[in-house]
């Protein structure tokens, strides 16, 4: 006897949609308007059963899912959901608990200490470090150069906590060329505007250290300093130790963009990439790229737990805190998801070696898709494959707007248009744990003949 069929059907469905991402269509064949159409129904007034509920929803949309889950997509540094990830995410879902505080939920309190704890030491961070899950790099970034400023202004005398930022003294903030964009929104989320001062890159797209130490001698007063572990195009990481140690000469913070980068520290192979890294003051990494767990969750670190939690602390009479740490005393959120069920979960299945061997083998694969498609149907690879990033070039900027739309088009692959170093190409992330040589060459070849046929 099923006591529980909407579940059952729920399992069936997800089930379905699971064992179809090895073949399917990379890309989604319907567009949001006609999903919008197929959605946009009108509400009824007594509702409708459960089940009807779901079997329509899952016939409407989709052909909009794209297989971002499966093994051929290399868009946007997505990871893929480890199974041991999706099964923690829907008893997550299932358990419904507000990971805020150790009095609302001991069990998600509990759970994102430990994954904290092991994330830190996997990523060789200082072990007296603060932690906090936020939903992404987005979060994670706005959080740490919040941290970061109130921390600065704090060392010449300014509460932000108790003044705000009327008034304060104005903090320069010197960031690479090449930034990515959630540090431009944490910037603007934070009160500071765009960048004072941009440090123009080097070949691969790294900040050059020298340009910085000229920029820092520029800088008056408090000065904020975003550095980057993985470029969004070429991969390569910013020289930490030169950077970390000018900048701390003159009393800057250093915040660490890791979105996808710093899991590189996990590897034996990769780890010199980020050497010196743990001499920041503040770092972001995500779990749903590279650790391969479902939307969403990330992890921010900070070298100064005092400043972290100056900046983020709250009590209320009807919330007292509890024993140990809690949660909602070191982020931007209070009622949220109990990430930390998914984030331990996904640690725990892989150990170190699994995390390693993740982050090794879709660098290897990376490299790999580079050497197939390099020099063949007019394709040029431009980086240095330092890690799971590929930048290709197609040519003129028309064209290569063609080929993108050609390759979602054939769905074998899914890979998007950037612009890098002033030329349009195709950029290629290696991120899923299920990425196999097969899936590369398969990829590939689908690329080239794209190419070919235009």
């Amino acid at each position: 006897m099923d006591d529980h069929p909407l579940l059952t059907t729920t399992v069936a469905h997800a089930t379905e949609f699971l064992d179809s991402l090895p073949d399917r269509p990379v890309a989604a064949s319907a567009s949001a308007g006609d999903i919008r159409a197929a959605l946009a129904v009108t509400l009824a007034e007594p509702g409708v059963d459960d089940r009807v509920v779901i079997d329509e929803l899952v016939a409407a949309v989709t052909p909009g899912l794209v297989a971002s889950a499966g093994p051929r997509y290399f868009g946007f540094v997505t990871g893929g959901a480890l199974p041991v990830a999706v099964a923690a995410d829907w008893l997550t879902s299932t358990w419904d608990q507000n990971g805020a505080s150790e009095m609302i939920s001991p069990a998600a309190a509990a759970a994102e200490d430990v994954a904290i704890d092991w994330a830190r030491d996997l990523l060789g961070l200082p072990a007296n470090a603060s932690g906090a899950v936020v939903v992404g790099a987005q979060a994670g970034n706005t959080l740490g150069v919040t941290v970061g400023r109130d921390a600065l202004l704090h060392r010449i005398g300014w509460d932000v906590v108790e003044d705000g930022l009327a008034g304060s003294p104005p903090i320069t903030v010197i960031a690479g060329d090449e930034r990515h964009l959630t540090v431009d929104r944490a910037l603007r989320f934070a009160g500071l505007g765009r960048a004072d001062i941009l440090v123009p890159a080097c070949s691969d797209g790294s900040m050059d250290p020298d340009a910085l130490a000229g920029a820092l001698d520029d800088a008056p007063g408090p000065t904020l300093v975003c550095t980057q572990a993985g470029n969004v195009n070429s991969g390569a990481f910013d020289s930490f130790g030169p950077i970390i140690e000018t900048a701390h000469a003159q009393g800057a913070w250093v915040h660490v963009d890791g979105a996808f980068g710093l899991w590189a520290a996990a590897s034996s192979t990769r780890a010199h990439l980020t050497d010196a890294v743990e001499g920041a003051d503040s770092w972001v990494v995500d779990g749903h790229k590279w650790l391969n767990m479902p939307y969403d969750g990330a992890f921010m670190f900070c070298a100064h737990p005092e400043d972290h939690h100056r900046s983020t602390s709250g009590q209320a009479a009807y919330l007292p805190s509890g024993s140990g740490r809690d949660p909602l005393d070191w982020s931007q959120d209070a009622s949220r998801r109990a990430r930390g069920f998914v984030l331990y979960a996904t640690l725990r299945a892989l150990g170190r070696d699994g995390v390693a061997d993740m982050v090794d083998r879709c660098c290897d694969l990376a490299a790999d898709f580079a050497r197939r498609v390099d020099g063949r149907a007019g394709l040029s690879v431009r980086n240095e494959v330092v890690l799971n990033q590929v930048v290709v070039d197609a040519g003129p900027a028309d064209r290569a707007h063609r080929l993108v739309e050609a390759v979602q088009a054939d769905g074998t692959c899914w890979m998007g248009p950037t612009m890098w170093r002033g030329r349009p190409g195709l950029r290629i992330s290696v991120s899923n744990w299920a990425t196999t040589t097969a899936d590369i060459d398969r990829s590939a070849d689908a690329l080239v003949a794209a190419a070919e046929g235009l």
